[in-house]
């Protein structure tokens, strides 16, 4: 089989029904569609059995995440090129020729995707496809000097209308894993996504990972999808929140040393903690405690992970000797214990709850 397209459903079952015929529907000969499943408990399990039996399953018992259910999945799934699809992406026909044309006439190509446009719930059901840029990844990612990622098409909350502005192909740092494509034998080496990070930023830290190893990162905007967004988690999440504070700085710590060399890279990691430390304090005199409290946990979380070693651990420069040293810094530019400040102000608040 030269091209997998897997997608990771968990209790996804509407975004089944409505996208799986179109995706069917434009497969070119030689791509299978596989989906794994995280443990559903909403129907779609019996969705894929009873109305599209021609869709390989693999069905897991429990929620993995995204890292974890990919992982898995992929090391069952025989192909050239590995294809991640979200089951909220809606496609039409002639999407996924143009991505497997440019990996197979760019052999440097690691990782390419697609152009993301919006798809919106219309009035009268079924989605309406817009010509703006979509949140998750517009025409491609790069990231700030202190790591916060941003898109071609997309900075902050503001998207762009798509006017041909980025109809050339193009090199950035990172393809969203709502639709990418990699090769299954760089999927291999870098050994797949780093199970640490559950969800979110996982693509980001695979597609640098794969930038430190020679490989470019393409978007080729030939292709285009359509992408509905936030059916998992929503927006306004605390737990959202949580993991991509917290895994951001897992992904700075696996890729900024061997980027910027390790000074730098304890420098950069530790201004980021106080804009963290900052943003967690603008949120809890905003009154938005559980956002505040989501920061906290997410510095924790990192603490606690970075001890321990993910399934992409190898080619990892980590920054443990260094960041020792910053937590003298971290500490004098803190402003004298900044937290303990914060934490005895929301104690003081909790009965007001």
């Amino acid at each position: 089989m030269r091209t997998a397209v897997v997608i990771l459903n968990w209790n996804t079952e509407g975004y089944l029904r409505a996208f799986l015929p179109p995706l069917l529907a434009s497969c070119p000969p030689g791509a299978e569609v596989v989906v794994a499943d995280n443990g559903s408990a909403d129907g779609s399990l019996e969705l894929l059995r009873t109305e599209f039996p021609q869709v390989r399953t693999i069905p897991f018992g429990e929620n993995l995440g995204f890292t974890g259910g990919y992982n898995r999945a992929l090391a069952q799934v025989q192909a050239e090129y590995f294809v991640l699809l979200n089951s909220d992406i809606l496609v039409t026909p002639g999407w996924l020729e143009p991505l497997v044309a440019y990996m197979d006439a760019h052999p440097e190509c690691g990782v390419c995707g697609p152009k993301l446009h919006a798809l919106v719930p219309s009035e009268g059901g079924g989605y309406d496809k817009l010509d703006r840029f979509e949140y998750a990844g517009a025409a491609g990612g790069r990231l700030d000097r202190f790591g916060f990622p941003f898109c071609r098409g997309r900075v902050m909350q503001r998207v762009e209308q798509d006017a041909g502005q980025y109809d050339s192909p193009c090199d950035v740092l990172w393809i969203t894993g709502a639709c990418l494509v990699t090769r299954s034998s760089l999927w291999k080496e870098l050994g797949g996504l780093d199970d640490r990070f559950f969800a979110h930023m996982e693509e980001i830290d695979y597609c640098w990972r794969a930038a430190l190893r020679g490989h470019s990162v393409t978007v080729v905007p030939e292709s285009v999808v359509w992408h509905l967004g936030g059916g998992t988690l929503r927006p306004d999440s605390p737990f959202k929140l949580e993991l991509n504070y917290r895994n951001n700085l897992l992904m700075l710590e696996n890729n900024l040393p061997a980027t910027v060399g390790r000074f730098r890279a304890g420098l950069t990691m530790s201004v980021r903690w106080l804009i963290d430390d900052a943003t967690a304090l603008v949120y809890l005199l905003q009154g938005r405690r559980e956002y505040f409290r989501a920061v906290r946990r997410a510095h924790r979380g990192f603490r606690s992970l970075r001890r321990g070693l993910g399934a992409a651990a190898s080619g990892r420069r980590c920054v443990t000797g260094y960041w020792k040293k910053c937590v003298i810094l971290q500490s004098l530019l803190r402003g004298a214990g900044i937290f303990r400040y914060l934490k005895s102000y929301e104690d003081s608040n909790r009965g007001s709850r």
